[in-house]
């Protein structure tokens, strides 16, 4: 059994494939940048007003003569001469001749003369060209995760092709002859499949799309046959169940005569104990404890930190959130703790619960706090490391 940053070492050692695709703008969505995008134009592209009002060619009185009218997206040709105004509109580009845009609400206007309350300096409520990325200027980095500000940023500048890391196909498969899918009557003895709804929502909410689902029953040839489609269909597959040591619990076996290279099995964690990483060629498996909770924990702390470096991400393993909690709570337990809980006003509050099969309190939690291993006490108002979820 290995400590969980030693868990978190090997994975951080592994090498995944980095596969480059160029896809458009709406695809790119939610991948990480594989290439360094500059700007092919200055944002903006021109003079730009910053609110409705008047543009105007300085001079030393306060009426300015209105002389004419610019509407975005209108093309600016209007050559003023001191003393003179145009009405003008946010996001146009302001007359060469103009050295700044008064808003509407402070000029009164009659009979096509403006009439200042007071001089306005020069370029007031004007963004000069290239204000926010001139020409040529790096826009994003390689490695830049493109979230919709991102895509934003690149649509605003005219991109609408980039290169991507690809990211990697995942395969769930759930264990157990136990189990019922939501929706069928439960017979006596049985349980409701929620692993695979709830590991397929966990990626779906992190953004990984391409989800490949399977389940098997406790049968050693049906789990080796099952393991192989899995690993050969998929880049990355997630066991839900069956890789403890109980006599029905054939995941680690299956992997160990298909090839895998067991990188490691159980952390000394709590929840999550029998969890297993492995690897065939390119492709990771890692084996979840059966256990709703358990196995969600599991995602949060060691998938999805493996799926985002597969497609990319320079991001690592561990937390370096703190937060205060509210109450004392005190440890007393050979194991690593991840407890469920809920951050508010940015404190932590550790919640009841606490069993590995219960998701009842997991789905009012926000939070795992992170306690080491031991016999201490954390004191109300102490800072605990967490894992935003």
């Amino acid at each position: 059994m290995i400590t969980v940053a030693e868990a978190f070492s090997i994975l951080e050692n592994l090498n995944f494939p980095k596969r480059i695709i160029e896809v458009s703008l709406w695809e790119a969505r939610y991948h990480v940048l594989a290439e360094t995008v500059v700007s092919p134009i200055d944002m903006p592209p021109f003079r730009q007003a910053t609110m409705d009002g008047f543009a105007l060619c300085l001079h030393n009185s306060l009426p300015y003569e209105i002389v004419s009218e610019v509407k975005a997206g209108d093309v600016c040709n209007i050559a003023l001469q001191p003393g003179q105004a145009v009405k003008i509109f946010t996001g146009a580009a302001v007359p060469n001749s103009a050295q700044a845009v008064i808003p509407i609400e402070k000029v009164t206007v009659e009979k096509g003369t403006l009439q200042l309350q007071e001089n306005i300096k020069p370029e007031t409520n004007v963004r000069p060209k290239g204000a926010q990325i001139a020409q040529n200027e790096k826009a994003l980095a390689d490695g830049s995760l493109l979230n919709a500000a991102a895509v934003g940023f690149l649509a605003g500048l005219g991109v609408d092709r980039v290169k991507v890391y690809q990211k990697p196909s995942v395969a769930i498969v759930v264990t157990g002859n136990e189990l019922v899918a939501p929706g069928k009557a439960l017979p006596e003895g049985k349980v409701y499949n929620s692993n695979t709804l709830m590991l397929q929502t966990a990626l779906w909410d992190a953004h990984f799309e391409t989800i490949n689902t399977y389940q098997v029953a406790d049968d050693f040839e049906s789990t080796k046959a099952v393991l192989l489609q899995a690993i050969n269909e998929n880049d990355v597959v997630l066991v839900s169940g069956g890789i403890s040591v109980g006599d029905y619990d054939f995941v680690g076996k299956a992997l160990e005569q298909l090839g895998v290279t067991t990188l490691f099995y159980k952390v000394n964690q709590k929840p999550g104990k029998p969890l297993y990483a492995g690897q065939l060629n390119h492709k990771i498996i890692l084996a979840l404890p059966g256990n709703p909770a358990a196995s969600l924990t599991c995602f949060y702390v060691y998938v999805l930190p493996t799926l985002q470096r597969y497609c990319g991400s320079q991001g690592g393993y561990g937390s370096d959130v703190q937060k205060t909690i509210t109450h004392d709570f005190s440890v007393d337990n050979p194991r690593a703790q991840f407890l469920k809980a809920l951050v508010s006003n940015d404190e932590v509050t550790i919640l009841s619960h606490q069993d590995s099969a219960m998701l009842n309190s997991f789905a009012q939690a926000n939070a795992l706090v992170y306690l080491p291993e031991g016999k201490y006490k954390v004191h109300q108002n102490d800072k605990v490391v967490l894992y935003t979820i």
